[in-house]
Order: structure tokens, then C-alpha cells, then sequence
């Protein structure tokens, strides 16, 4: 695959001028291509991830907790009256 993106590059190497963003120089037209397929897959790339981290922050559940709050564990149901109350032996 490297030996076809090198052979891509050398035979576009006719230079071409460059403009972006008021910077300006002038590349091959090889690695321009280059260039400009790297940065559009890093765009993407950036732009998914960004989307499903706000994604899935939106699903998870947050729980706040404050220094004052306890968290407490339900205890098993009473099945009779007094249940809680140990026996007594003889």
C-alpha cells in the first residue's frame, strides 16, 4: 500500500500553489492530495468521536452527591412484627 501512495506522489509532482487561511507556498501536487486526504479523515474522525462522547454522556445517568448526604441501604422486609427484636434464652 506504501509503495502505491509513493508511486501516487511521484508521478503528481508538478507544483501547484497553495492557499489556505491566507498562508500561501507551493506543494507538489502529489502530497497536496496527500495532505488534503489526511487532514479530511482526521476531520471526520474528530467529529465522530466528539459526537458519540456527547452522546453517550447524555445517556449516563449523573449522580451528584454532597458531603451531607449518606447513602443508605434498605434492610431485608419484615416478615413478621418484631422481627427485629432478638429472642430471648433461657
Amino acid at each position: 500500500m506504501l509503495l502505491l501512495l509513493l508511486i501516487f506522489i511521484l508521478q503528481n509532482g508538478q507544483r501547484t500553489d497553495v492557499h489556505f487561511f491566507g498562508a500561501q507556498g507551493q506543494l507538489s501536487m502529489g502530497v497536496a492530495l496527500l495532505l488534503a486526504a489526511v487532514f479530511g479523515v482526521l476531520l471526520v474522525t474528530v467529529q465522530a468521536t466528539v459526537r458519540r462522547i456527547v452522546q453517550l454522556r447524555l445517556l449516563t445517568p449523573r449522580r451528584r452527591t454532597t458531603p451531607s448526604t449518606t447513602i443508605t441501604r434498605p434492610g431485608p422486609p419484615d416478615t413478621e412484627p418484631g422481627a427485629d427484636v432478638p429472642e430471648e434464652r433461657n
